[in-house]
C-alpha cells in the first residue's frame, strides 16, 4: 500500500505541473493576443518619427505678422484664437502643442514667396523666410532642432524634438542662378520645388495642364545636375507632368514630391499620374501624399474626408509598393481640409484607419506603417547625400542662363524685358530691349 500510495503522489505531481504548464501557456497566449489587439496604428509613431515633407507656417508668418515672432505664441493652443484660430484663419492649423499631440517627428518648414516676385524680389524675400524659419527654431530649443542630414533625424526625434529641416517651394526662388542654388544649400536648405504655380524660364508648372511651355530646358537639366551634385533634394510637386517626366529621366539620384496626390484618384495636374509613379519606383523616390481637399477629392458634391486621403496612400502603395510613400499634408498652405485631418493633430487617426483596413484594401503592419512615416523619406535622403558624396570630385557648375531665355520669359510675362537686371547676360539682348 505504501508504494501504492507513493506511486500515486507522483503521479499527482505530475499532473499538477502539466496543469500549472498548461495555464502559464493559456496566460502567455492571452497576453500576446491581448497586445495584438491592442496595438494601434497610431503606436507606429512611437518607434518610428513621423516626417511631414510640406508646413507653410512662415508664410502665415510673413502674412499676418511680418515675421515679427514676438506676437506669435507658438507654445499655445491657437485652435480658438482669435487670429490663428479655425475661425479667424482658414489657412492656420500648426502650432506646437497640436505638433505633440499629432505625433510629429520631423518637419520640413517652407520658405515660400509668391511667384509676383519672379524677376524681382524672389532672393530676398526667400531669405527672409530662411531666416524667420531659423529664429523660430531658435526660440524653441526644446522643442525643435535644426536639422540638416539624414542621420540626425531620428537622433533628434528620439531626444523629444521635432526634427525641423528646410525646404523652399517654387524655382522662382533660385532666380535662374547656379550660385544662388548652392548658397541656398549652405543656409541648410535641403529640398527645393522646381516651379510652383507659375513657369521658370527653364521648367513649367502644372498649371500647364497637358501642354507645354518650356518643358525642362537645357538650363533645367543644369539645375537638376547641380542639385544632385551638392545634395539638394529634387522636388517635383507643383512641377507639369512634362517636366515630371524629364527631370526623372535625367536625374542621378532619387527624387520627392514633397505634398502631391495620386492623379488616377483625382485628376488634378498638382497629382501624380501612373507613368511617372513607376518611374519613381525605377528611381527609388518618394511621393508624399497632401491632404488638400482639392487634390485629393474631385467630386465636387460632397466634401473630402479622412477616407480620401487614405485611397490616395493606398492607390501608389498598391501600385507601385510601400517603399515609395509618405506623408506631405500641406498644412498652413490651404484653406480647405478634409474631414477627419481638421489640423496637424490628427496624423495618428489616419495611421489607426490604415491599420484598420477594410476588405481589399492592403494590410498594413507596424513595419509599413513606420515606412510611409519617416523612414521611407529618411531613406531618400540618405540617398541623395550617398549620389552628393560620389560626386566630390565634380567642380561647381560655371553655366549662366541665356539673357535671350530671360528675355522671352518675362515678354510672356508681360513684364518690361530686364528692367530689374543689371548682369552680364543682359547684355548680347540690350539693342533688343532698345528698339522697344
Amino acid at each position: 500500500m505504501g508504494n501504492i500510495s507513493v506511486c500515486c503522489t507522483g503521479k499527482m505531481v505530475y499532473i499538477n505541473v502539466a496543469v500549472c504548464l498548461l495555464v502559464l501557456l493559456l496566460m502567455i497566449g492571452l497576453s500576446v493576443g491581448l497586445s495584438v489587439n491592442t496595438f494601434k496604428g497610431r503606436d507606429a509613431l512611437d518607434s518610428a518619427p513621423l516626417i511631414d515633407g510640406h508646413n507653410d507656417l512662415p508664410e502665415n508668418l510673413y502674412e499676418k505678422l511680418n515675421n515679427n515672432l514676438s506676437a506669435f505664441h507658438f507654445e499655445d493652443d491657437l485652435s480658438n484664437d482669435d487670429v490663428w484660430g479655425r475661425t479667424a484663419c482658414s489657412v492656420c492649423f500648426t502650432d506646437l502643442p497640436r505638433l505633440i499631440a499629432g505625433k510629429v517627428g520631423g518637419q520640413f518648414w517652407v520658405a515660400y514667396t509668391g511667384c509676383e516676385s519672379q524677376y524681382k524680389d524672389a532672393v530676398q524675400r526667400t531669405l527672409r523666410q530662411i531666416d524667420v524659419i531659423k529664429r523660430l527654431i531658435k526660440r524653441y530649443p526644446a522643442n525643435l532642432r535644426l536639422v540638416t542630414a539624414a542621420a540626425d533625424i531620428e537622433t533628434t526625434w528620439k531626444s523629444g524634438k521635432i526634427a525641423s529641416m528646410i525646404g523652399i517651394e517654387g524655382g522662382q526662388s533660385l532666380d535662374s542662378s547656379l550660385a544662388v542654388l548652392r548658397l541656398y544649400y549652405e543656409l541648410g536648405i535641403r529640398y527645393i520645388t522646381l516651379t510652383h504655380t507659375c513657369n521658370t524660364p527653364w521648367a513649367d508648372a502644372s498649371s500647364v495642364n497637358d501642354g507645354s511651355v518650356y518643358n525642362l530646358t537645357e538650363f533645367g537639366q543644369k539645375i537638376v545636375h547641380e542639385m544632385n551634385r551638392i545634395g539638394m533634394i529634387v522636388d517635383l510637386a507643383h512641377v507639369s507632368h512634362n517636366v515630371m517626366r524629364d527631370v526623372l529621366a535625367v536625374t542621378r539620384a532619387p527624387i520627392i514630391f514633397s505634398h502631391s496626390s495620386a492623379f488616377s484618384v483625382c485628376n488634378n495636374y498638382r497629382n501624380v499620374p501612373d507613368d511617372v509613379l513607376h518611374s519613381v519606383k525605377e528611381n527609388k523616390g518618394i511621393i508624399m501624399v497632401n491632404f488638400y481637399s482639392g487634390f485629393v477629392n474631385c467630386n465636387s458634391s460632397r466634401n473630402a474626408t479622412l477616407e480620401d486621403v487614405v485611397d490616395h496612400i493606398n492607390y501608389i502603395r498598391n501600385l507601385i509598393g510601400v517603399d515609395h510613400v509618405g506623408i506631405g499634408a500641406d498644412y498652413d498652405g490651404i484653406n480647405s481640409v478634409p474631414e477627419g485631418l481638421e489640423d496637424v493633430s490628427k496624423y495618428p487617426d489616419l495611421f489607426d484607419r490604415l491599420y484598420e483596413n477594410k476588405e481589399e484594401e492592403p494590410t498594413w503592419t507596424k513595419e509599413d506603417l513606420e515606412k510611409l512615416a519617416g523612414r521611407n523619406f529618411i531613406r531618400v535622403f540618405q540617398a541623395v547625400e550617398t549620389v552628393r558624396d560620389s560626386l566630390l570630385s565634380e567642380p561647381p557648375r560655371e553655366d549662366i542662363i541665356t539673357g535671350n531665355e530671360l528675355y522671352i520669359a518675362q515678354k510672356r510675362a508681360g513684364l518690361k524685358p530686364g528692367e530689374c537686371q543689371t548682369a552680364d547676360e543682359w547684355k548680347n539682348i540690350n539693342p533688343i530691349l532698345k528698339t522697344e
